[in-house]
């Protein structure tokens, strides 16, 4: 069954992944075409339609090579091929993403080009305005996040009272067909402590992403700016709204069903397929967002805008498309001009010291996990 589960996470999670990518020059704001800003109607020059469907087909058929790989590494993992496996399984999942990464650039060149030779330029620079911004939506307050703390309380009130009647030692480890191969001596730390640990890190990862959404810029276009305005706030009202909901369901549930393996009530490798289980609403949640609302909210402006609006240019902030970099610019965080999501700005140096505080918190995570396993 661990077998089965794995294999099929592993493959769904590289199919899903691979076509999100696939899909998105289609998720993007009118405005934009592979990481270069356009007039609206040019949306429709055959000649960017072309270049969205080549890269379409192309990330399609890589994906498919790449979910086949992710069946195979599997099988290896199952057959306890442990470094094959793996190899293959990274393998599987960086190839798409630099791929998209390449045909980006490649298309981006073609399209700036193309920009070029049209004369879409932007006369200057234009700021949207948006009045009454008070009524629009926005993300969700991050005080919702105190939700975490009966989460963790309630794991820690479980845990002690699983503790007595768990083994002297605790399983960790299972192999794919089930059995246990590493187990702890039982403490606070090991039987408590590192459920716990999970949980929080998890939180703070969930609260982090959902603090950068609340400070992030508002994406408004200067052509429709209460139009745009409102599609961006619905798009962080529900982005923050899945982090919250996710957060609280992959948190809890991994404190709670590792308590339940620790205390004999479900074997490690069943745990293990109901945290998979667990991870299956959560990436589909994430592919249904992006889908229906699209990057900045573009799927629903483009649904309630009727006007062309009015072409702004920052292409010279963009760094290969993806790196914003922008002195100018006080904002720390904004939306990514190609894929689903937020960036950072590399200017700022708060952004930098935010990047640089996370890696050092993640590292005393991993370090706080071998002292209470290890």
């Amino acid at each position: 069954m661990l077998a089965i589960a794995t294999i099929g996470m592993l493959s769904a999670t590289t199919l899903s992944a691979g076509l999100l990518l696939a899909f998105t020059p289609y998720l993007m704001r009118r405005n934009e075409c592979f990481a270069v800003t356009i007039p609206a109607f040019a949306q429709n020059d055959h000649r960017l339609a072309y270049l969205k469907k080549r890269y379409a087909v192309i990330m399609a058929i890589i994906t498919a090579l790449s979910t086949i790989a992710s069946l195979a590494a599997g099988a290896f993992l199952v057959a306890n091929e442990e470094a094959l496996g793996v190899t293959i399984l990274c393998t599987a999942l960086l190839v798409p993403i630099a791929a998209s990464f390449a045909l980006m650039l490649h298309n981006r060149q073609k399209v700036a080009a193309l920009k070029h030779a049209e004369g879409w330029q932007a006369k200057g620079s234009h700021a949207a305005v948006v009045t009454a911004e008070e009524d629009l939506p926005r993300a969700l307050p991050l005080a919702w996040n105190l939700l975490y703390i009966p989460v963790v309380l309630a794991t820690i009130a479980l845990g002690l009272a699983l503790y007595p009647s768990m083994p002297d030692m605790l399983p960790m480890h299972a192999d794919f067909e089930g059995n246990v191969n590493d187990y702890a001596p039982k403490t606070l730390g090991s039987a408590i402590g590192f459920p716990v640990l999970i949980e929080v890190f998890l939180a703070v990862c969930m609260v982090v992403s959902h603090w950068m959404i609340l400070r992030s810029k508002r994406h408004t276009d200067p052509g429709a700016p209460a139009t745009s305005a409102l599609a961006y706030g619905l798009f962080a009202r529900a982005e923050s709204t899945f982090l919250l909901v996710s957060g609280i369901l992959l948190s809890g549930g991994i404190g709670i069903v590792f308590l339940l393996s620790s205390a004999g009530f479900v074997q490690l490798g069943q745990a293990a397929v109901a945290i998979i289980i667990l991870c299956v609403p959560v990436v589909i949640g994430s592919i249904a967002l992006s889908v229906i609302y699209g990057q900045a909210g573009s799927r629903v402006f483009r649904k309630m805008q009727a006007d062309e609006g009015f072409l702004a240019d920052d292409d010279e902030h963009w760094k290969l498309g993806i790196f914003y970099y922008n002195k100018e610019d006080a904002s720390a965080f904004l939306p990514k001009r190609f894929g689903v999501g937020w960036t950072i700005n590399f200017a700022r140096p708060a952004a930098w010291a935010i990047m640089i505080g996370f890696t050092a918190a993640t590292l005393v995570f991993l370090a706080s996990v071998f002292a209470l396993v290890g």
